[in-house]
């Protein structure tokens, strides 16, 4: 059964199975069909997000166990509603105590049958394979050492040893296992096993074996098949050995009657691949899309502008999103993905080694190839084998461009066929095909979300997950034409507006993007509230790129949370990792930071703040309103994270992954939200896989700040965009909106009434800046028609 919508929970210890079984009937009142729970299999204990998965054929212990999950389900349905899991296909915690699977691996080396269960390259390792898992040099690090039986204890870590071998010296000990205890920082350059991007505490798992599949799939696919789950979630799909095969095994051991959606970032104008067996993606296109309606492209324009003035960022230096990304991109490859950039090389030096015609192709050269290539990848990851896309020739033409001399460059050449499969069909170019892939997802991931996103700020409502920041506007054409591919190839597909993962939530968003319709006046609040601040102590920031993001983060937080600002702005700084990063912090930087946080957005300057967004609440009402109400009536089905429902004010993990309450003050996001999520359950033909999309274009001089649309004939949307330039325009002015033939009623005041035609937009936003209009007559023609 396909959902009408979805309300994501995040289960944790604090918020088990039974916590959820409290709130359903208040979720169910909401209007949802489904509840979407995250991870719910065993996990590392206490873990607060479910993705470090130890155990996947057992319904986590800490949550309620599978008892707990079960009665959930039944308490869901006795209310109507269905069970959506998120799962974690792609990677597992690598921790060995609590890790049978791997804890096997470790013990039995390479014959063991768990061996298959991850990709360990043993020849890299010296038939061994590296954990990253001491604090310094082995060296400093045996005292900290002991064997107990069969096991070896290192802080709270604990190792099996293998067979005959505990009662030999602790070095020989050491060398005699089917593991090397390794530096932290070794991870880097020498890891011989996949990772989720570049976290080496989460080891892959090579699911397209398909015993391998059966084994970590059994207990979701038992779920599904007793009825227990409706809908899956796929995290991280980029990062399998061959996402489709993956997607079609699984369709197929479900029965094909699981609504499924993928975490599949697409860029730019990236389409998901036909054939995939899924109802769409989990829905950031939908969220760039609607952010991007209500950013004003001029004036996001000029920010960029005071931007480079205000920081002196020029050209590579970061003053520009594409040189941003870049760099950062070449910063990811070369430190942080070097282990994976060697495993490519090893692949294709051997290839070329066992091919005469590819012979004399240097190491050093073909390392230099699959860099200048990884970087210039413009998607996550190639999918096509054979395809250009991914790899188009003037990205090759542009690597060959960083060899001196031309013949070296030719390695180019070699490394692009094997990326896109034209060079051979052997095992080691099977796996040289993957394995970029796969690096070229986690580049994408770590260089531009999670680097580049905190090193380029104009506008930071635009430096979300799936989002462009060098073009953050979307104008009404493009947005039409994008819920009409939606409701043409993907009805079912997902749509979010805020998630577990987003970077700021969207009423956060709401407000920042405000700033994209008056330049002018963020441009004098930032002088002046940097004026007022600098007067006190520790109140001048370190940098001029932080005070940039501090003074916009306090503008769209608009909380006096110290602590919170604090946790997002150290955490801003290291993944920016220009002063200081999680792998080299500068402690007088970030103290100093901290003294900022404390004197300036956390401290008595925030009541300049409070008056600057009290001037801006009118405007961001009409993009936070705006934004759910096309979110919940556009083609798709729409995911609301927890507690969204109202105002909900949240900045990037941690901040946004606490226990969900559901006694919060009802507002008016609450009364729209609760109305078109009613109109959805109640009428779904109107917006489900059959249902149509019709734009409505307004007429006048306004005309492009109302965005409108019909579904099915039947339900009518229309919302406000860039408010602040209406008003300051002169506001609706004769623009008008005419309505499909009919009679009209809106939802969110039902007294109000609207005949079909032309309609004074000033009319049907005279209460609020949206409108959610039913139809109350038939159409002309049809049964019952007046």
């Amino acid at each position: 059964m396909t959902p009408t919508a979805t309300y994501r929970l995040q289960i944790q210890p604090d918020f088990p199975f039974s916590a959820a079984a409290e709130a359903v009937p208040y979720l169910a009142g909401l209007g949802v069909s489904h509840l979407h729970l995250s991870p719910v299999l065993e996990t590392v204990p206490g873990s607060t997000h479910g993705y470090d998965v130890v155990d996947p054929a057992r319904v986590r212990e800490e949550l309620g166990g599978e008892t707990g999950l079960r009665d959930l389900s039944r308490t869901a349905r006795e209310h109507g509603l269905g069970l959506v899991l998120d799962i974690v296909p792609n990677h597992m915690a690598a921790v060995p105590r609590h890790n049978r699977a791997l804890w096997e691996v470790l013990r039995e080396g390479p014959l063991s049958p768990y061996a298959r269960w991850f990709d360990i390259d043993w020849e890299a390792g010296g038939g061994k394979v590296l954990l990253p898992v001491l604090a310094s040099r082995i060296g400093d690090e045996l005292g900290a050492m002991r064997v107990e039986g069969d096991v070896l204890h290192y802080g709270e870590q604990r190792f099996p040893l293998r067979e005959s071998t505990a009662k030999l010296p602790l070095p020989e000990l050491l060398d005699a296992q089917w593991y090397r205890l390794g530096w932290w920082r070794l991870a880097r350059t020498e890891l011989n096993y996949r990772r989720f991007f570049t976290i080496s505490e989460l080891i892959g798992v090579r699911v397209e074996d398909p015993a391998v599949f059966d084994a970590t799939h059994g207990k979701i696919i038992e779920l599904v098949r007793d009825g227990i789950v409706d809908g899956l979630r796929i995290d991280h799909p980029d990062g399998l050995a061959d996402p489709e095969a993956y997607l079609r095994r699984l369709d197929e051991a479900t029965g094909g009657a699981c609504w499924t959606v993928v975490e599949k970032i697409l860029t730019g104008d990236e389409r998901l691949p036909a054939g995939w067996p899924v109802a769409g993606t989990t829905g950031y296109d939908a969220l760039r899309h609607i952010d991007g309606l209500f950013t004003d492209p001029a004036g996001a324009a000029e920010l960029a502008v005071q931007y480079r003035e205000f920081t002196g960022l020029e050209g590579d230096r970061g003053g520009y999103w594409e040189a941003t990304a870049r760099r950062a991109a070449y910063k990811v490859v070369t430190t942080e993905l070097a282990a994976e950039t060697a495993t490519l090389t090893r692949l294709a030096d051997r290839i070329c080694a066992a091919d005469p015609a590819l012979r004399d192709h240097a190491p050093w050269a073909l390392r230099a190839a699959v860099r200048e290539l990884l970087v210039r990848v413009p998607v996550y990851r190639p999918y096509r084998v054979g395809g250009e896309e991914a790899l188009p020739v003037e990205a090759a033409a542009e690597a060959k461009g960083a060899f001196a001399v031309a013949e070296e460059a030719s390695a180019v050449d070699i490394v692009r066929d094997l990326a896109l499969g034209r060079l051979g069909e052997g095992p080691d170019h099977a796996a040289f095909r993957t394995r970029f892939a796969q690096t070229s997802s986690a580049l994408r991931a770590k260089s531009v979300e999670d680097t580049a996103f905190y090193r380029y700020a104009p506008l930071i409502s635009a430096n979300e997950v799936g989002g462009d920041p060098g073009r953050p506007a979307v104008d009404p054409e493009d947005f039409h034409a994008y819920c009409a591919r939606l409701a043409r190839d993907w009805p079912a597909t997902g749509t979010v507006l805020s998630t577990h993962d987003t970077k700021r939530s969207a009423d956060v968003r709401a407000r920042i993007a405000v700033l994209s319709e008056c330049p002018d006046r963020w441009a004098d609040f930032l002088r002046r509230i940097t004026e007022e601040a600098g007067r006190l102590e520790g109140g001048r920031a370190p940098d001029p790129h932080l005070a940039w993001v501090a003074w916009q983060t306090a503008v769209g937080f608009g909380m006096p949370y110290h602590e919170r600002l604090e946790t997002a702005l150290l955490k801003a700084v290291r993944e920016a990792g220009l002063h200081t990063s999680w792998t080299e912090p500068d402690p007088a930087y970030e103290q100093a930071v901290r003294a900022f946080v404390d004197a300036g957005p956390a401290g008595a300057p925030l009541y300049s703040v409070a008056l600057f967004d009290r001037e801006l609440d009118p405007y961001v009402r009409a993009n936070v309103l705006g934004a759910v109400l096309v979110q919940l009536t556009m083609p798709g089905v729409p995911d609301l994270y927890q507690g969204t429902e109202r105002q909900y004010l949240a900045l990037v993990d941690p901040d946004n992954r606490g226990p969900f309450h559901h006694h919060g003050p009802s507002d008016e996001k609450t009364a729209v939200t609760r109305a078109a999520l009613r109109v959805r359950r109640d009428r779904p033909e109107v917006f489900g896989e059959s249902g149509t999309y019709t734009p409505l274009t307004a007429s006048g001089p306004a005309a492009g700040h109302c965005v409108a649309f019909c579904r099915t004939d039947e339900v009518v949307t229309a919302v406000t965009r860039l408010s602040l330039r209406l008003r300051e325009a002169g506001g609706w002015a004769g623009t008008e909106l005419t309505l499909p033939e009919g009679r009209w009623t809106d939802l969110l005041a039902p007294e109000r009434e609207f005949g079909g035609g032309p309609v004074p937009v000033a009319e049907l936003f005279a209460d609020r800046p949206v409108a959610l209009l039913s139809r109350t007559t038939a159409r002309e023609g049809s049964a019952g028609s007046e």
